[in-house]
């Protein structure tokens, strides 16, 4: 089985579609910080830690922002739309301020693939299952038929 990683070109995960690599390739190059958007937010966070009052607002209102969003997202979950990515977006904006918060965001990655991969895995083999089986029901009939 063949692996790749979207922004490198190796991994450990199984090789999946092209759109999820073209997916995983484009958050790989939004997540580079020579990305000039970037810079620009560095600067305004090192003016900002300049100025205390101001820092102190504005991780409260990440916080708040960001819980928010987390737990809205986890809300929507179980519901048809965008629950798991209204919860990234949430640690996302958490993790601009929160080193935990892309912890687990990061663990939450991971913990997603690999479910994702299981279930692929096991819809597979039920597949393949029901191939042989409808295979053998069919083989009994013809064997039946010709006695």
């Amino acid at each position: 089985m063949t692996t790749r990683d979207a922004s490198a070109g190796t991994s450990t995960e199984p090789a999946t579609s092209g759109l999820e690599w073209t997916i995983r390739g484009e958050i790989a190059a939004a997540e580079r910080p020579d990305r000039p958007i970037r810079r620009v937010l560095r600067r305004a966070r090192a003016w900002m830690s300049r100025h205390p009052a101001l820092e102190k607002a504005y991780r409260v209102g990440v916080g708040v922002l960001g819980g928010t969003l987390t737990a809205i997202g986890l809300l929507l979950v179980p519901l048809p739309g965008p629950g798991w990515l209204v919860v990234f977006l949430g640690l996302a904006v958490l993790g601009t301020e929160f080193h935990w918060a892309r912890r687990v965001a990061a663990w939450l990655k991971r913990t997603l693939d690999r479910f994702w991969a299981w279930y692929r895995a096991r819809r597979a083999r039920r597949q393949a299952e029901a191939a042989w089986e409808r295979a053998a029901q069919a083989h009994a009939r013809a064997a039946g038929s010709q006695s």
